[in-house]
């Protein structure tokens, strides 16, 4: 069928190159078998010249004077000398020059009469004018193709240019696709998000797929961004070309302003826990982040809890963004005061500081950093916020002092009934009767804070008895190790409130507001301590810098590590 179809496809052929020319004159032809090939060679000799046709295992080729038609493995050809028309197909050939031209930040670029494998550029061009064995890509960048290419085309936020033959599919999305006079697609012309323009004699075999054609007409000021911004580590640009950047910019900082107006208590009493508890605020950050994995698994585990998620992801987003306005907001009020101005209102302050961060996002490096900064404390400082605002609610009072400002037993006393009249000097106190003794989980938050020394001290013989007792198990390695330490802590915390390490070195776990350690302080002290050592062990650090010498595992549980007189038992 394969030896049919030739000979049929020659005779076509030749009918049509014999059309095409002048009638013919009187001639010869020539018939030659056996060649090296294994094919047949035809050759007729006309007064115009001489046709000639091969026949062979590498595919037919016709020649008759400045005409030459090709049928083959890749594909069929026909050039002559008013036109020009290639077909081609992929071929799974290795490539024959193994030139690979792959550029990022800069143009790719492959001349004419040179050949490569692949064509790829980010946040640059691609231009094309030799051939590609394999696929052009552009991404952020535009396709420019004069050349062959051998497979297929991609454009991504970019547009593609083709003037030339393409074997696959010539793609481009968020971007514009424009087939010039002598494009030739094999394949599909695939166009997403963007708009096709085609000329006349354009070529496309394979047929034409577009979705929401014209959305995103003209990529060039994203391209733009992507180019003067994106990769310069910054959001803006002093250029004109990314104006619609600039438009969004100022949009969300108006939008921010707004909210500021409209949530004006909400938004002070956050820039007022961003302004005195910074480091804290910065700690509930990093702790939310951390813990929404383990949140979202203890949702999903409940079953029931899988509908709340939608709902914790919002709240979360709605954090991220009123976190945004708190932050740019402080920055604002820091200014003003600076300037010794008297302007209290939100809105105003979230307007000047939105000035200067965009001002800083103009900076290349610093503007993602100053971005990203924003967005930390600003969501650090709502989650503080309202973990304050539930402590509040508790009613959590003071060491010593009850609600209203009365101690600890002045209320007591108020509450047992009206106070009776001390007893006169020299009188002796009757016979087993005691004064009350003060309220003992309250004294342990007077006691001198414990330093970072010490408590390495305390961790490193934890550590060494928690790996002594894995030993004796067999266990080998440190796999589960961590994990068993804070099991370990948790426990010995709320039972004993230290552990073994604690005891030796007269130290104890208390919670700031005077409470016992319960289940719930204990385990989030020890989840908290995974916190502290994977920010490269900072979070245990920072005991050396606190002014309460709390470790960040601390600051989350609210808790401090004290030193006992030795005179007192731990235990």
């Amino acid at each position: 069928m394969n030896t049919l179809t030739r000979w049929f496809l020659t005779g076509a052929l030749l009918i049509c190159l014999s059309g095409c020319s002048a009638p013919a004159q009187a001639g010869q032809a020539v018939i030659r078998t056996g060649g090296s090939s294994g094919g047949a060679n035809v050759t007729a000799t006309s007064g115009h010249g001489k046709t000639e046709v091969q026949i062979g295992s590498s595919g037919i080729n016709v020649t008759s004077g400045s005409s030459h038609v090709r049928i083959g493995g890749a594909g069929i050809g026909v050039i002559g000398t008013s036109k020009s028309v290639v077909i081609v197909t992929h071929s799974h050939h290795p490539c024959p020059s193994g030139r690979e031209v792959v550029e990022i930040g800069h143009d790719a670029r492959l001349a004419a009469g040179e050949s490569a494998c692949d064509v790829v550029s980010i946040f640059g061009d691609s231009v094309v004018h030799g051939n590609v064995s394999d696929s052009a890509v552009a991404i952020f960048g535009d396709l420019h193709v004069t050349g062959s290419v051998g497979n297929s085309t991609v454009s991504i936020f970019g547009d593609s240019n083709i003037n030339g033959p393409v074997a696959g599919n010539a793609v481009s999305i968020f971007g514009d696709l424009k087939l010039g006079p002598s494009a030739i697609i094999q394949g599909q012309a695939v166009n997403l998000f963007g708009s096709e323009e085609r000329a006349p004699t354009a070529v496309v075999q394979g047929g034409t797929v577009n979705l929401m054609s014209g959305v995103f007409h003209g990529a060039h000021g994203l391209e733009a961004w992507s180019r003067h911004c994106l990769i310069l580590g910054r959001l803006l640009a002093p250029r004109l070309d990314i104006g619609w950047a600039w438009t969004v910019a100022i949009g969300i900082l108006l939008f921010y302003a707004l909210l500021a107006l409209l949530f004006h208590d909400g938004t002070q009493r956050c820039v007022r826990t961003l302004d005195e508890h910074p480091g804290a605020s910065i700690l509930a950050a990093i702790a939310m982040v951390l813990l929404t994995p383990i949140l979202m698994l203890a949702l999903v585990f409940t079953i029931v809890g899988i509908f709340a998620i939608p709902l914790f992801w919002l709240a979360l987003l709605c954090a991220g963004i009123f976190g945004r306005v708190v932050a740019i907001g402080w920055l604002g009020g820091r200014i003003l005061r600076g300037l010794r101005s008297g302007i209290t209102q939100p809105a105003l302050h979230v307007l000047l500081g939105g000035l200067l961060v965009l001002a800083l996002y103009m900076v290349p490096v610093l503007g993602l950093i100053v971005y990203a900064l924003i967005g930390l404390l600003g969501f650090g400082a709502v989650i503080y916020t309202l973990l304050l605002a539930m402590r509040a609610a508790r009613g959590a009072s003071p060491p010593g002092v009850a609600s209203g400002g009365f101690t600890a037993a002045e209320a007591t006393a108020g509450a047992a009934g009206p106070a009776t009249e001390p007893p006169p000097a020299g009188t002796a106190e009757p016979l087993g009767v005691a004064a009350a003794p003060p309220a003992a989980p309250m004294e342990f938050t007077t006691l001198p804070r414990a330093g970072f020394w010490l408590r390495m001290l305390a961790l490193l013989i934890d550590v060494v008895l928690v790996g002594f007792a894995l030993s004796l198990i067999g266990h080998h390695g440190t796999n589960g190790m961590l994990l068993l330490l804070a099991a370990y802590g948790a426990v010995m915390w709320k039972l004993r409130g230290t552990t073994v390490g604690g005891i030796i070195c007269h130290l104890r776990v208390v919670r700031i507001d005077g409470h016992p350690v319960n289940w719930e302080t204990a385990i989030l002290r020890a989840l908290g301590c995974f916190l502290s050592l994977v920010a490269a062990g900072f979070g245990f650090f920072w005991i050396a810098f606190d002014r309460e010498r709390q470790a960040w595992h601390d600051k989350i549980a609210g808790t401090v590590v004290v030193l006992v007189p030795k005179a007192r038992g731990l235990v």
